[in-house]
Order: structure tokens, then C-alpha cells, then sequence
């Protein structure tokens, strides 16, 4: 270790004009592709180098990682003077140079990746590169590949769009991190205590109101941040002692918290980093993404919020009548912070770029900062959020980068197209079966692999099987023979969309569940009891995606889609009190397989029982099940009413 001195005030500098390198070359471009992804890869190692392990003794560093750093940075120095000699030896011997660079920047990527997430993904890249080289010619099968010379793999990972640098890396280097930056910008003009506060004063009344402040302000601190544990950290800290404080039992306040901080990364208009990579990989505008996940993501919320009013009328846990926390005054003071997201979802809406509305929408913050006399960004707020976005950067812009290799492994060696064919044969053409194993696999990667990783090596290996599935055979048979089909893309972003939601089971599903693990760690409860509860009460992850794929809410009509989510409103509240087995009162097994069946019945279709739907736009079943539904409720209450009157459970 060595000392240098005023190191932190260093390391803020250079994040600072990192930032406002991206923030420049994103709305006035000037460099190409292949540039900007090198440097974006150089400046967030080299950073990441200079402030991992810094923290331990103030001004102080490894030599180590400053020579790492300095390495980083010789990565991108290279491709800029001797890219154009580069394409002269795409198809003859590279040079020693050529070999030793390319090598280094994957080696430095790997260890980045290491130092951050562990050795999951680094094992995997190594074993992907290891396949493609020499191991696939062990195979036999279909696995077999009989391998790439050294030479030509680095010169594929390095210089052409299938590895380091390709689409994943133009994502990161613009949507991300144009968007990480604004989050940053909102952050620190002070909109995270303004979201806190109108959640609370909008639900901090109402039966278990606490819990669902904790559900309305995740949701919308969703829509700026692009991590769930992020969100869960930064709005849990305030909403999990509130829940305790009202009455909630430790493990249950931590649980609500993660399960709807993992929610906001399926919120619009950001959704993390999930919809700009979609929207790369399948072509669908960003605008479609996001307006056809917004009914999905408030039955995501809904789901929590039935289960949190359940759960507070079984245990008496009322609303908070000390509130006296105005929506008005609040709003008057915040209203600001309304622009930005107004002026982002409207630039966007109007056709500007992601990348483009993001700085525009990042401007808008520091001039909408100064309408109120409190919350103005000065130089400094405004120099801390420009630090805060390369910060908040680079461990995620390292990871997509890192994935590229994999992702590039994929597609050439063709696991992709085989992985594809295997579900198909697996699941035996069953699009439920496809989408349980997709769901198992989605666990297995997500307990090696963060979210956005998750999704893009998943999406790269099954989403071609399950829109295999979803369309007919006769439309199949035209997409085979080369015929663009409109409603093709919508089938296709509903398969990507299943395998998004259900790579966010990670963040709940233990035994790795990251964000209930943060969320434990605030309310000192046990990390796996409170994964459990996470998960349970995240039901609606799993449910979702299933009408991503058997209804028309992604494919069908407007008028369609507001009916299957009408409905499915109503199904996820009857499959949250079989959940419980409570509304007013416990219910009986009858009671329970009653809501049983209307859940049943609410979420599924008409094709799924054979029959026939007689009543146009509104399914049969949905009609069945809501006439079950009010008669159970209706008859319910009247028990209700002619028992002794409710006992709080002490459970």
C-alpha cells in the first residue's frame, strides 16, 4: 500500500469527468462506436481500480491497483492509434501487440468483474472462452464444437461487435449510463425524501398504511433507480423502522421492502437497464417497452399491496393515525421534481433518443431545482451527482462488458440456436413446461450472476423457443420462409418480457436473494427466514409472466389488455387470501378453495379450458370467476357479521 495524498478528492475529479466525457459524446457524439466503448470499458476499470479497497485507510492504495488501472487505460490508448493497422490483419496473423492487448483487456475485465461479484462470472467467462477454444471438441452431440484458433477468438472479442465491445457495451456506455446519471442528478436534488414523503402521505392513513408507503415509494423510487438493492438500501432505511414502529413483525417489514424494491426494476420509464437492452435485442422502440409494462407492473405492486392489507387486518395493525403529514405542502414544495420525469417520458414520447432525453431530462433538474428555495443545486450538488453517476457505473458497466464474451460465445458457437431446440424438446411444445424451466434456470444463474446478466445470457439462449411457442404454426411457417410479420414483435417482446420478469426472482428467491439480504441487514432479522418471506409475498413475479404468455396483455388490443387486467386484478387479490387464508375473519377450507377457484378462473382465458368465448372481448371464464368471486366475498362478510366479531391473531 502507498500513500497518496488527497486521494479521494482525486478519484471524485476523475469521476467527475467521466461522467461529463459520456454526458458529451451521448448528445453530440464525435467518436465512433468501437471508440466510445473502449474508452467507456478503460475509464470505469481504471476508476473502479483506483476506489475498490480505498476505503480501509484514507489516502491510501495498492500498487497494484494503480498499476492496473494505468493498464485499463493502455486498453483504450491502443485502439486509438493502431485501430486502422487493425483492419488490415483481420484476415492475416495478428500482430504480438495485437494478441497481448486484446488478452489484457479481458483479463482486466475478469479480475474487475472478480473484485466486485466474486468468482461466479469470472468462472463462467473462463469456462465459455475454454469451450470455444479447445474444450467443445470433448463434446459430443450437440454440444460439440470443434474450436477457434486463439488468434482469431481475441480478434472476434476485441475488435468486432461479438465481443467486448459490441451491442451490450453500446448499451452501457449510452441508455445506462445516461440514465444512472439522471438517477444520480434526481438523487441528489433531494428527490428520494420527496418520493418517502408522498408516499406516506398518500397511504400512511389507511389500514397497515406503512407497508404501503413502503410499496408506493419503491415503485417510484423504481423509476429512477436501476438497482434493487440500491432501492431497497435507500428507501428501506426509512420504511422498514416505520413498519416496525406500526406494528409489522421485523422479518415481514424486511420482506415487503425487498419484494417491492425488486419491483421497481420492472416499473417504467427506466426499469433498470432490462428495457434498453430489450429494446437493443429485439428492436422493439423503448417507448413500446415501457408503455406496454406499465398494467403489468401495477398488478406487481397490487399483489404486495393486497397482501400487506391482509396481513395488517389480521393483526390489527391500523393505519397511522399520528399522520399528519399533508399531501399539499408537500407537493407544493416537490412539485419540481414532476419536470424532469415529465420532460424525459415526453421527449421520448415525441421520438428523441433514450440517450438524448436523458441529458435533456438531466438539464431540466438543475433548472427545475431552482423553483423551489430549499432543494437548488448549486455547483457542488451538482459536481457530487456527476461523481455519483460514475460511481454508481462501474460495476455494472464492467459487468455488460464482461457478458459481451459470453453472450459473443454464444452466438458463435451456436448454443444459442441448440439451448432453443433443447427447451422445445424438453418441455415436449409446452409453453407452461418452457417457462418453468426457464424459471429454474433463471434461479440457478441468478444465484452466480446479477439481474441484467441474468436476462441477457437467458434471453440470448431461450427467447427464440418460447416465441416458437407462442405463435402458431401457420405464422411460424411464414417468419421461417423470410416474411415479416408485424405481431411477430409483439410475441417476441412478450418472451423477452417473461424472461426479464423471471430473472428478477434472484433479488427474492433464496437461497442467494440479494435484496432481502440488504433488507435483513436493516432490520437485523435472519437473512434466509426473511428471503422466504420475500418471496412469498413477491407471488406476483411468477404469476405475471404467465399472462405475459397465455393472455393478450402484451399482444392484444388495448381494449384486451385493460380486460385481462381488470381481472387479473381481482385474481391476484383471491390468490392472496388462499395465500392468508383470512379477509375478515380466518376462513374456512371451503371459503378458501372457493377463492381458489376464482383465482383460478379470473387469470386464465377460455382457450385454456377448450371453450369457446361468447361474450366478445370479455372472456367466459373471467365472468364466471368474478360472479364466484362477489358471491364468495358477499357471503363471507355475512359470516363475518354473524360471528362473534374479529380477534386480532397473536401469531
Amino acid at each position: 500500500m502507498i500513500k497518496i495524498k488527497n486521494l479521494k478528492y482525486i478519484t471524485f475529479s476523475y469521476a467527475i469527468l467521466i461522467s461529463l466525457f459520456h454526458f458529451g459524446v451521448n448528445i453530440w457524439g464525435g467518436i465512433s462506436d468501437l471508440w466510445f466503448n473502449s474508452a467507456h470499458f478503460a475509464l470505469l476499470a481504471s476508476l473502479g481500480f483506483l476506489t475498490y479497497e480505498t476505503v480501509k485507510k484514507e489516502d491510501e492504495i495498492s500498487i497494484v491497483n494503480i498499476v492496473l488501472a494505468v493498464l485499463s487505460l493502455t486498453t483504450f490508448i491502443y485502439m486509438v492509434l493502431f485501430e486502422e493497422s487493425l483492419y488490415a490483419v483481420a484476415d492475416a496473423q495478428m500482430r504480438m501487440s495485437d494478441i497481448i492487448v486484446s488478452s489484457l483487456t479481458i483479463v482486466l475485465a475478469v479480475i474487475m468483474v472478480k473484485k466486485h461479484t466474486g468468482y461466479i462470472i469470472p468462472g463462467i467467462i473462463v469456462s465459455c472462452i475454454a469451450y470455444l477454444l479447445f474444450l467443445g471438441q470433448y463434446f459430443e452431440g450437440v454440444f460439440a464444437f470443434a474450436g477457434m484458433s486463439p488468434e482469431r477468438f481475441l480478434y472476434r472479442m476485441y475488435y468486432t461487435s461479438e465481443g467486448l465491445f459490441g451491442p451490450i457495451a453500446t448499451i452501457s456506455s449510452t441508455y445506462v449510463f445516461m440514465f444512472i446519471l439522471f438517477a444520480a442528478f434526481l438523487l441528489k436534488s433531494g428527490a428520494g425524501d420527496f418520493i418517502v414523503d408522498v408516499s406516506a402521505a398518500v397511504a400512511g392513513k389507511f389500514t397497515g398504511g406503512t407497508g404501503h408507503v413502503a410499496v408506493i415509494s419503491s415503485a417510484l423510487m423504481g423509476t429512477i433507480s436501476g438497482s434493487a438493492v440500491a432501492n431497497t438500501v435507500s428507501t428501506g432505511s426509512i420504511t422498514i423502522p416505520m413498519m416496525k414502529k406500526s406494528g409489522f413483525k421485523p422479518t415481514f417489514a424486511a420482506a415487503v421492502e425487498a419484494a417491492a424494491s425488486t419491483g421497481g426494476q420492472i416499473m417504467p420509464p427506466i426499469m433498470g437497464a432490462g428495457a434498453f437492452i430489450m429494446a437493443q435485442m429485439t428492436h422493439i422502440p423503448f417507448v413500446t417497452i415501457i408503455t406496454v409494462s406499465v398494467l403489468p407492473a401495477i398488478l406487481y405492486f397490487a399483489s404486495i399491496a393486497f397482501y400487506i392489507n391482509i396481513h395488517a387486518k389480521e393483526h390489527d395493525i391500523r393505519g397511522g393515525d399520528d399522520n399528519n403529514v399533508k399531501l399539499l405542502p408537500i407537493l407544493r414544495e416537490g412539485f419540481h421534481f414532476v419536470i424532469p420525469l415529465t420532460t424525459l417520458v415526453g421527449l421520448l414520447i415525441y421520438g428523441f433518443s433514450p440517450t438524448y432525453s436523458a441529458g435533456i431530462a438531466i438539464v431540466s433538474i438543475i433548472f427545475a431545482s431552482y423553483l423551489t428555495k430549499t432543494k437548488r443545486m448549486g455547483i457542488k450538488e451538482i459536481l457530487e451527482a456527476f461523481a455519483l453517476g460514475s460511481q454508481n457505473m462501474v460495476v455494472t458497466g464492467i459487468l455488460l462488458i464482461a457478458v459481451g464474451v459470453i453472450v459473443g460465445v454464444i452466438n458463435i458457437s451456436g448454443i444459442g440456436i441448440t439451448f432453443s431446440q433443447l427447451i422445445m424438446e424438453w418441455s415436449g411444445n409446452s409453453l407452461l413446461i418452457a417457462i418453468v424451466l426457464i424459471a429454474i434456470a433463471s434461479l440457478v444463474l441468478g444465484m452466480g450472476l446479477p439481474v441484467t446478466a441474468s436476462y441477457v445470457v437467458l434471453s440470448v439462449l431461450s427467447a427464440p423457443a418460447l416465441v416458437g411457442l407462442m405463435i402458431s404454426p401457420e405464422m411460424a411457417a411464414l417468419v421461417n420462409a423470410g416474411i415479416e410479420i408485424p405481431e411477430v414483435a409483439m410475441y417476441l417482446l412478450s418472451a423477452h418480457l417473461i424472461i426479464f420478469w423471471l430473472s428478477q426472482d434472484s433479488n427474492l428467491t433464496p437461497p442467494v436473494c440479494l435484496a432481502a439480504f440488504a433488507a435483513a441487514a436493516i432490520a437485523k432479522t435472519p437473512p434466509m427466514k426473511t428471503g422466504l418471506m420475500s418471496w412469498k409475498i413477491g407471488k406476483g413475479m411468477y404469476i405475471i409472466p404467465l399472462l405475459f404468455a397465455f393472455t393478450p396483455l402484451v399482444t392484444g388490443s388495448w381494449l384486451e389488455r385493460f380486460e385481462v387486467f381488470g381481472f387479473a386484478l381481482l385474481g391476484i387479490m383471491s390468490f392472496s387470501i388462499v395465500m392468508e387464508g383470512f379477509w375478515d375473519k380466518k376462513m374456512s377450507i371451503l371459503e378458501r378453495g372457493m377463492f381458489a377457484i376464482c383465482a383460478v378462473l379470473l387469470l386464465a382465458t377460455d382457450s385454456a379450458f377448450n371453450i369457446e368465448s361468447y361474450f366478445g372481448f370479455v372472456q367466459n371464464t373471467h365472468i364466471v370467476g368474478f360472479g364466484i368471486f362477489t358471491v364468495s366475498l358477499v357471503m363471507h362478510k355475512k359470516l363475518f357479521k354473524e360471528g362473534k366479531g374479529y380477534v386480532p391473531s397473536q401469531s
